[in-house]
C-alpha cells in the first residue's frame, strides 16, 4: 500500500483532455499544466521521413503558411485519431511537457473519449498513449467528465444534463447516479462552424480565406441568436479573390455570419432534442428544475445558450470555466475529489 502511494506520487499521474482542436492537461495536485492547440508541423525530408519542426501553439501559428514541404496537421478529426503516428508525436511532447524534468517513472493517464466512440477508436487511443509514455491507461467519457468539470451534481439520484461542445464533436448527455443515463453524440463542434463560415464567405464573396480568419470571424461575430445590440456588427476579413486570383478585402456582417452558422448550430438543438425525448420522466423533472449546462470552446458562441431556452423552454446557463471543464472533470476523477462509473487503468 505505502509503496504503491509512492509510485503514484512518483510519477505524476495525468488526466488528458486530448481535443480536436486543443489538447489540455491537468497534473494531480497542481491543475492544469498544458493547454495548446492540437497541431504538429510536420517536414518531408528527401528520404520520405516525416521530421517535427513544432508542435502545439508554434505548429498552430504555421497553419494556412508553410511552405511545401512543411505540413500543419491535425491529428484528430471529429474527436478521433486520424493520423495514429502524429498523434503518438502530439501525446508525447505534451505529456513530457506535463510531467517536467523531475519526474521519476512513467505516468498513469485518464484520457476523456467521446461518449459515440468505437471500440477499435478507443484501442487506438489506448495505443497512442502508450507508445507516448504512459505507463497505464484509462478512459473517461467526455461528457461525465464535462459535467464533473462544471460541479454538477453527480453521485445522488437526481438528474442533470450537459451540452459539450468541442472542436470536433457535441456530447449531450442526461447523467444521474455517478454515470451516463442517456446520451447523443455528433461528429459536429467547432471546426465544423468555421468550415460553415469560410464556405459562406467562398460562396457568397468568391473570396477564399483560410483556416485561422475564419475562426477569428466566428469568435467576433458568431452568435446562434441575435444580439442585444440595436446596430449590427462587421469586420473587415482579408483572402484571395478567386475571380481575379489578387488579395482582397471585403467587410463581412454579424448577421452573414449567423446565416452560415445556422445549419451547424440547428444540428446542436437536434441533438438536444433528441436527448430531452429519451429522458425518463422522473429525470426530465430535474432537468426541468435544474436546467441545461453548456461546456466546451463551442458553447462561447454568442447567444447559444438564449437560442436553447427558446427552442426548449428550460433554463440554460454556460459553465463558470466552459474550456477547462472535461480537464478539470478528468482531474477530479484523478485526485479522488468525484466518483463515476468505475475506470479499469490498463
Amino acid at each position: 500500500m505505502i509503496f504503491d502511494r509512492l509510485m503514484r506520487r512518483a510519477s505524476m499521474d495525468l488526466a488528458v483532455d486530448l481535443g480536436t482542436a486543443n489538447t489540455l492537461i491537468y497534473r494531480s495536485g497542481a491543475g492544469i499544466v498544458c493547454n495548446e492547440p492540437s497541431v504538429v508541423a510536420i517536414e518531408r525530408t528527401l528520404s520520405r521521413e516525416r521530421r517535427v519542426v513544432a508542435v502545439g501553439a508554434d505548429a498552430k501559428r504555421m497553419l494556412g503558411r508553410t511552405p511545401g514541404h512543411i505540413d500543419a496537421i491535425r491529428p484528430l478529426r471529429e474527436g478521433v485519431i486520424a493520423d495514429f503516428e502524429i498523434a503518438e508525436t502530439l501525446l508525447r511532447y505534451f505529456l513530457r511537457k506535463a510531467r517536467g524534468p523531475n519526474t521519476l517513472l512513467r505516468p498513469r493517464v485518464l484520457l476523456s473519449v467521446p461518449f459515440g466512440c468505437t471500440e477499435v477508436e478507443k484501442r487506438a487511443v489506448r495505443e497512442a498513449a502508450r507508445s507516448a509514455g504512459a505507463r497505464e491507461v484509462g478512459l473517461v467519457l467526455e461528457p461525465v467528465a464535462a459535467a464533473l468539470g462544471a460541479g454538477l451534481p453527480m453521485s445522488g439520484p437526481s438528474g442533470s444534463m450537459i451540452v459539450d461542445i468541442g472542436g470536433g464533436t457535441t456530447e449531450v448527455a442526461v447523467l444521474s447516479l455517478a454515470g451516463v443515463v442517456f446520451s447523443c453524440s455528433v461528429r459536429i463542434g467547432g471546426d465544423q462552424m468555421d468550415a460553415a463560415v469560410l464556405q459562406h464567405i467562398k460562396r457568397k464573396h468568391n473570396l477564399l480565406i483560410g483556416e485561422q480568419t475564419a475562426e477569428q470571424v466566428k469568435q467576433t461575430l458568431g452568435a446562434a441568436y441575435p444580439l442585444a445590440e440595436t446596430s449590427p456588427r462587421a469586420m473587415t476579413i482579408q483572402g484571395r479573390d478567386l475571380l481575379a486570383g489578387v488579395p482582397k478585402t471585403i467587410r463581412i456582417s454579424d448577421e452573414e455570419v449567423r446565416e452560415a452558422l445556422a445549419e451547424t448550430v440547428e444540428r446542436i438543438i437536434e441533438a438536444v432534442r433528441a436527448t430531452l425525448e429519451r429522458c425518463p420522466p422522473e429525470l426530465s423533472a430535474d432537468i426541468v428544475d435544474e436546467g441545461i449546462v453548456l461546456a466546451g470552446g463551442g458553447a462561447l458562441l454568442g447567444n447559444l445558450s438564449e437560442r436553447i431556452h427558446r427552442e426548449t423552454g428550460l433554463a440554460v446557463r454556460l459553465c463558470e470555466s466552459p474550456l477547462t471543464a472535461v480537464a478539470l472533470g478528468a482531474g477530479r476523477i484523478l485526485d479522488g475529489l468525484a466518483r463515476t462509473d468505475d475506470i479499469t487503468f490498463e
